[in-house]
């Protein structure tokens, strides 16, 4: 009996990926264990292991095909002893990008007859790029691929020929006509579809020109960060506390760590910042929390996440038991993490499980800011950059040090601002005296 090979889940929140590349192809023999594919998601590029053994009968779903959803069937494999050209498709499991394909190729399947317009009320400037119910009185034969690629491309299929057949279009010729001609916005802001459905954003070419700029579509990551901050923002009800921080001792501490540590080891600011975030939520274990609809759930340890920006977005790969590390651990452990989330190289359980979030500007010379909670955490620091400032003194004096600000965003739901302000009290006694964290 063939087997059916999936689009795998490969992290808890993925719902689809893209089928970057495969490294089998049809009449290929593979064991249980072999790679055959690599499938990027909205974080990283992961390889994709034979789960059984036998013979690639079917390959379903093209290499470079986005949006393929977890679960559906991506190849078909023929088991020992069976004939891997009787082998067909399931029926009504194909991932629907394949069905595309092959209804492009055959276009057995007749015509959908077309239902009664009904009277509706839309605005005038309609996107040319999702006109796609009306042409000279007569709906627009296209492939539901087609449409796909259009809407995304900005194509106008009123203005494409189809090659297929009966005059369908198919994909080849919206990949045409957008090679052949620049991409137009669509031209109206948050257009109603004849279904009722409000699509995404656009911009108005009553407003902006459409050769006055140029559109860069979203990839994965943009359109996973752009979901999830949205809803955190809409949906947390946050607030945040904002406290200045003597960085002085921490500097020269950190100064003389790095003067007696092996060759090659080197502690950055931001590792010592990561140590103290999670000796602080030891010390205030109520902030270590998430808000659930179950109820509060307290963590029993640190897993402190950190911001790492990279082409296409922002990712923030985990330090698990923070607390229970050192920094030499802590530094080597985020330089690798850095390094590969740069290269899309993190595996889920490396990006996911954090408790806590740090994001530090600093560098670029930002004095302070606010992030977004990442959810399910409770909280988010803020750091911004370490600046000679006039201070005064215990004795009345005015004197100059080396001040940084941080501001410290809260879920409301699970953390009060009581229980937010002790944990900053915390956390700035471990970096205002370093030699604590020791204890």
């Amino acid at each position: 009996m063939a087997i059916e090979i999936t689009m795998p889940a490969l992290s808890p929140t993925m719902e689809e990926g893209k089928l970057a590349k495969w490294l089998v192809k049809e009449g290929d023999t593979v064991s249980s264990g072999d790679v055959i594919a690599e499938i990027e998601t909205d974080k990283a590029t992961m390889e994709v292991e034979a789960v059984d053994e036998g013979t690639v009968a079917k390959i379903l779903v093209e290499e470079g095909s986005e949006g393929v959803k977890v679960n559906s069937v991506i190849a078909m494999l023929a088991e020992d002893g069976e004939d891997a050209s009787e082998i067909s498709a399931p029926g009504g499991d194909a991932e629907p990008a394949k069905q595309d394909r092959e209804a492009e190729k055959t276009d057995t399947k007749p015509e959908p007859k077309p239902e009664p317009e009904k009277e509706t009320s839309v605005e005038p400037e309609k996107p040319k790029a999702l006109a796609t119910t009306q042409k000279d009185g007569d709906r627009i034969k296209a492939s539901p691929l087609a449409r796909r690629i259009a809407a995304q491309k900005g194509v106008d299929l009123g203005s494409v020929k189809g090659s297929g057949p009966h005059g369908r279009i198919i994909r080849k010729d919206v990949e045409a006509a957008e090679a052949g001609a620049p991409e137009k916005p669509q031209a109206a802001a948050s257009p109603v579809k004849p279904d009722g459905l409000i699509l995404p954003q656009v911009l108005d070419d009553r407003i902006y020109a459409p050769d006055s700029y140029e559109l860069v579509p979203l990839d994965g990551m943009r359109k996973t960060v752009a979901k999830r901050l949205t809803e955190s923002f809409m949906q947390v009800p946050h607030f945040p506390l904002e406290v200045d921080i003597q960085l002085d001792k921490l500097l020269s501490s950190r100064s003389a760590i790095n003067t007696a540590a092996p060759e090659g080891v080197k502690v950055s600011v931001n590792d010592m910042l990561i140590k103290a975030s999670a000796l602080a939520l030891m010390a205030e274990p109520d902030c270590n929390a998430s808000y659930t609809d179950n109820g509060f759930a307290y963590h029993k340890s640190a897993n402190i996440s950190v911001a790492v920006a990279i082409d296409g977005g922002l990712i923030t790969p985990v330090i698990r038991d923070a607390q229970s590390k050192g920094l030499r651990e802590i530094s080597e452990e985020m330089k690798d993490l850095a390094t590969r989330a740069r290269d899309r190289k993190l595996k889920p359980q490396e990006y996911t499980g954090g408790t806590f979030s740090i994001s530090n500007l600093g560098m670029f010379g930002i004095k302070s800011f606010g992030s977004i909670i990442n959810p399910p955490e409770g909280m988010i620091m803020s750091v911004g950059a370490g600046e000679k400032r006039a201070v005064v003194a215990d004795d009345g004096s005015i004197v100059a040090r080396t001040v940084m600000s941080v501001t410290l965003t809260c879920d409301h739901r699970v953390i009060g601002g009581a229980e937010g302000a002790k944990w900053l009290q915390a956390f700035k006694r471990f970096v205002e005296t370093p030699e604590a964290m020791l204890l």
